[in-house]
Order: structure tokens, then sequence, then C-alpha cells
């Protein structure tokens, strides 16, 4: 998720507010950006796209050579992870989980339209209504890489229900769903060294990080680990 707050363009505008399971989430107008906030907490907004195109090139990069790898994407977001997988022909089927309605309506009629419109059209790409935490426990579907960016990170998740994903058991349940040599790519607004521990002892290999150069502050990264083949 990227997040930035640029003071410049005075105070946000609520587009969009809408009451789900999960709690509240708005879509808001700051000057020429477009923001979202579940529960009051800041979660992305359409200033760059650095982070989530990383995140998709890292998983990528950091698999075995095979033809048109399936990626499953943690969170639709403003659209730069999906559109940004959909606009390279290498990879196979284009799955992004997000449990919040709001968001997807958002994206299929809505602002949020402009940025995932033409990714939403490719035959690859499937949207699906769902708990990425349940999806993974549950799903009998695999894929080649997985994609997280449904928190600010490992240690800054947007529900409590999130944390133990993160933990070995739910890392376990991420690399259920990865075919061998899959990859895990995981988005934090800062490093975690205590996350890429856990990789390790949840069996993933070639586990490493990522460093996203950010304005100010610490850089984001993206934790990488592959499931043994």
């Amino acid at each position: 998720m990227t997040t930035s707050y640029d003071t410049s363009y005075g105070a946000p505008v609520v587009i969009h507010r809408r009451e789900g399971p999960y709690g509240e989430v708005v879509l808001r107008r700051h000057g020429e950006l477009l923001q979202i906030i579940a529960n009051g907490c800041f979660l992305m907004d359409t200033s760059d796209g650095r982070s989530e195109r990383l995140l998709v090139d890292a998983a990528l990069g950091a698999l075995d050579e095979r033809s048109g790898p399936d990626v499953l994407i943690g969170g639709l977001g403003v659209g730069f992870s999906l559109a940004h997988a959909a606009a390279d022909p290498r990879w196979g089927r284009i799955a992004v989980v997000e449990r919040e309605r709001a968001i997807i309506d958002w994206h299929l009629a809505g602002p949020l339209a402009e940025f995932s419109s033409e990714a939403l059209a490719d035959a690859r790409t499937e949207i699906l209504e769902a708990d990425l935490v349940a999806y993974v426990n549950e799903t009998s579907d695999t894929y080649d890489a997985l994609c997280l960016d449904i928190d600010n990170g490992p240690e800054w998740t947007v529900t409590e229900g999130n944390g133990g994903l993160y933990s070995r058991a739910g890392l376990a349940a991420c690399a259920r769903v990865l075919r061998p040599g899959g990859v895990l790519a995981v988005w934090s607004a800062q490093p975690s060294p205590d996350f890429a521990k856990t990789l390790r002892n949840a069996g993933f290999q070639r586990v490493r990080t990522e460093e996203i150069r950010v304005a100010r502050g610490v850089p984001d990264v993206v934790h990488l680990g592959v499931r043994p083949g």
C-alpha cells in the first residue's frame, strides 16, 4: 500500500462512505488524489504506484522459468498492482482477492475505474470477493505467486484478524496455495527483520527484502520468500 499525504491540497473531501462487515470504508478526494480509508486508517492513495509495481515485478523476477505463471494478488486497493500485472503478457491467470464490496464497486462503476478498467477487461483477470485470510485456508486453487498488500505491513495490520496471516501458521496457509517453487511477496511500510525470520521458520527459502525509496522516512519494502520445490 502506498501511504502518502500531501498537505498542500487542503482538506480531503469524502466521495463515498460505506459500512461493511469489517467496518467503515471511505473513498475521498484530496486534490488530484483518491484515497482509501478503512476504519479511520489511511491505507493508500493514487499518488505513485511504485510500491505496487515492485511488488508484482519482484514476485515475477523471483520465479523460476515457467510459462504463463498464475498470480494471486491480495488486496485490490486503488488497482495499481492489478493494472501492472495485467500490462505484463508474461502472467497467466491474475486473480485478486478483495473483501470490501465497496472497493470492488468503486472499480467496477466508480472513480477508481480509471485505474483498473483496462485490467478488469483482460480475460486473464478475475476478482474474488473474499477475505484473504479465509481464502488461503479454504481454496483448492493454487498459484505460482502470491502478492500480499492488504495491510500496511506485518506489524501494522488494518484489522486485528489479519495479524495471524503473518505468523508461522498464517504463512503455512499462504504456502498452501503456492505451487512448488512459488513466490510469496509481502508489501510493508517498513522493514521487518522479525517477519523475515518468521518466513524462514515457516519453511520459505531464498528469503530477502527489496527496498522502495520514499521521499521521507524509512523505505517501503517487499519481503520475498520461495516455497521449496
